[in-house]
């Protein structure tokens, strides 16, 4: 039974990260080792969050036991001993979820390390090499190792002069403890600059959000605004793309089958979608085209990836901001219908349990009645996690009086050995803040190369990307956690049992400036910047600059909300006229099958009544495919359609599986180490 929960929590870990990775990322599509190392990332990121709250409820009991012992040296309680039962006084209550003392320190070394070789050194050169655009693997690995140590060269310089500083320092020997302790506190105190910094914006937007959510008018207007923006990014990516595909036609031109760059040239050609191909092979070669050179090849063939990469992240962000939009305008229309029946404009194929479990009057009364109170409520909860937070980063290293509203939470259940609502309490706690943190990351536009799409769409470095601020994040943010509620001798200045995590990460006790400095003051600048997030300074100031931002009634705002608003129209139009062209095909299809039957049984009645039946109701293989072909001919607007309107209307008209058989048709290569 003591397992059990422990089982509980590292299970659900799992089917989270895998129910995650599955819902963004292709296994079908991405390359295996990729798979692997972010599902492996975000597993043990996931388990540390979950058992993280269970690690301290064991420190509570153990302090427990240990402030018994030295109250009563009689009573000996051998608490590293997971091999016996020692003795419990009558007031230490066992927590439930307890299991031997050697399990959290050999599960921390495991996950924490691993993590850590991930973020600093597998996961960055897996980016590298995927964006690199040499073609052999020593190119590629050479490529990716200079990348990176142009990368790391300013973190390997300022680890350098700590190590002259620590060992000219008096009374301190370096070892190979210290030597760990340095790297892992190196690494906690940069996710610790980078979570303040995530905090001070997200505690603020996400009950803002939330609360914004819940008005309909400025989520259909914030909504035009964003696909007006969008809509100059896929334009300027297309051009882009434009321009590789006329560089790409210089050098076929110049490059042909008996070349020795010949196959280069087509490992760049194959990366095209097959849309994109196709475009490539239309265009007029020019004339006398100079020969490029194998480092002009290399520098063509990494442009194309991300030129690629940028274009599928726009297009596919501009797909989900329309669906967006067609849903808030069908909400809208709805609120004002009589029958309270959410009515969709355009038809979106359903799952059957859905149907059944979601039908158009539960989703009318959640879309147009329930939630918008929900989202409100919502707000007001996680406006109060806010406060909480920010007061508890302002305050945890005041020990009398205690004024972390965190630490006095685990303080009083301390006391009464309420082991369930710390557990609970801290998962909250922790759960809320991992949300502010990263789901700012991918929002951020000096990081919107990087982006986490739903619908399998979300393409490898991406996934790459999230896998390593994952894992660079969640140290930093539990150790800060554990500050908050007091569990860090090193921030109270009071000798206490700390929990497992925590002494397996070590303090940085050499470097007092970073140990009393900026791990225990910097949290503090949390406030100025929730207040200039709560006053809008970075978008005012972006707006001032001429980068275009929400701002409320500014001028340029007004003028984008009208352009997105015109561009939904144009493309509702032509998402409405290609359903019907579908619609008109498929009832002409009907209308000619039926009265292809009836011609036929009346031909074959009046001439061959006195033949059975049986031998003239059932067609023949032949009349089958002629009447196909017949009915293909008759049907030339079908290319057309398609040719006027492009795949962009599709998804709304066709299944699920379609898109996914579509997408596996016209994406590139699947895998890291296909040009190779």
């Amino acid at each position: 039974m003591a397992y059990t929960l422990f089982i509980i929590e590292i299970i659900s870990a799992f089917i989270l990260a895998s129910t995650l990775l599955y819902r963004y990322g292709d296994c079908y599509r991405n390359h295996i080792l990729v798979t692997v190392s972010v599902l492996t990332a975000w597993y043990f990121s996931f388990v540390i969050m979950f058992i993280l709250p269970l690690d301290v409820s064991s420190t509570v009991y153990r302090q427990c036991l240990q402030e018994a012992n030295a109250t009563s040296p009689s009573l000996v309680v051998h608490v590293n001993d997971s091999s016996t039962d020692p003795p419990v006084p009558s007031h230490c209550q066992k927590p439930w979820s307890y299991v031997p003392n050697s399990v959290f320190p050999n599960l921390w070394r495991v996950v924490y390390w691993t993590s850590q070789c991930l973020t600093w050194l597998i996961m960055p050169m897996m980016q590298s090499y995927s964006k690199a655009g040499d073609f052999t693997v020593k190119g590629k690995l050479k490529s990716a190792l200079v990348d990176n140590a142009i990368y790391y060269g300013s973190y390997l310089l300022i680890c350098g002069i700590l190590l002259i500083y620590i060992a000219l320092k008096p009374g301190i020997y370096l070892d190979g403890s210290k030597i760990k302790a340095i790297a892992s506190s190196a690494s906690n105190t940069w996710g610790l600059f980078l979570l303040i910094l995530l905090l001070g914006y997200a505690l603020v937007e996400v009950p803002r959000n939330m609360w914004n959510n819940s008005k309909k008018n400025y989520t259909l207007t914030y909504s035009y605004f964003k696909i007006a923006k969008l809509s100059t990014d896929k334009c300027e990516a297309e051009e882009t793309v434009d321009d590789i595909l006329d560089t790409l036609n210089s050098v076929m031109a110049a490059v042909g089958p008996g070349h020795p760059l010949h196959r280069h040239v087509e490992t760049i050609v194959q990366k095209l979608p097959i849309q994109l191909r196709d475009r490539l092979n239309s265009r007029v070669a020019p004339e006398r085209p100079t020969p490029p050179s194998f480092k002009s090849l290399v520098n063509l063939h990494k442009k194309t990836i991300k030129a690629l990469h940028v274009l599928q992240r726009t297009e596919t962000q501009w797909g989900l901001m329309l669906e967006r939009i067609f849903h808030l305008e069908d909400v809208a229309s709805n609120c004002r219908s009589p029958d309270r029946r959410f009515q969709h404009t355009f038809h979106t194929p359903r799952p059957r349990l859905q149907r059944i479990f979601y039908p158009p009057i539960i989703e009318w009364y959640w879309e147009c009645f329930i939630k918008p109170y929900f989202l409100k409520t919502m707000a007001v909860v996680t406006c109060l996690l806010s406060v909480a937070v920010v007061w508890s980063e302002v305050t945890f290293f005041c020990k009398k009086p205690v004024l972390s509203i965190f630490a006095n939470i685990v303080l009083a259940s301390k006391e009464t050995y309420n082991y369930a609502a710390i557990v609970s309490v801290s998962t909250l706690i922790i759960a809320y803040m991992f949300y502010c943190a990263y789901s700012t990351v991918l929002k951020i536009r000096l990081l919107n190369l990087y982006y986490l799409a739903p619908h399998h769409q979300t393409n490898e470095y991406s996934l790459i990307f999230s896998g390593m601020m994952v894992c660079r994040l969640t140290p930093a943010m539990c150790l800060n956690f554990l500050s908050l509620i007091h569990m860090d001798s090193h921030v109270i200045k009071e000798r206490i049992m700390e929990t497992y995590y925590t002494q397996i990460m070590g303090h940085m006790d050499v470097l007092g400036i970073i140990a009393e400095g900026f791990n225990i003051y910097f949290p503090m600048l949390v406030v100025l910047l929730c207040l200039a997030t709560y006053l809008s300074l970075g978008s005012r100031l972006l707006s001032l600059c001429g980068f275009q931002q929400f701002v409320g009634d500014d001028e340029l705002t007004t003028d984008l909300v009208d352009e997105g608003r015109e561009i939904v129209k144009r493309e509702k139009r032509k998402r409405q006229r290609a359903e019907e062209s579908l619609t008109r095909r498929r009832d002409y299809s009907e209308r000619f099958n039926y009265r292809s039957a009836r011609d036929n049984d009346g031909a074959h009645t009046g001439l061959l009544n006195d033949v059975d039946s049986d031998y003239y109701v059932t067609p023949s293989p032949e009349r089958s495919s002629n009447v196909g072909s017949y009915q293909r001919a008759e049907l030339p607007y079908q290319e057309d359609v398609d040719k006027r309107f492009g795949e962009s209307t599709i998804p709304t008209i066709r299944t699920e599986f379609d898109d996914r058989r579509r997408d596996k048709m016209t994406m590139p290569p699947r895998g890291l180490f296909d040009d190779v």
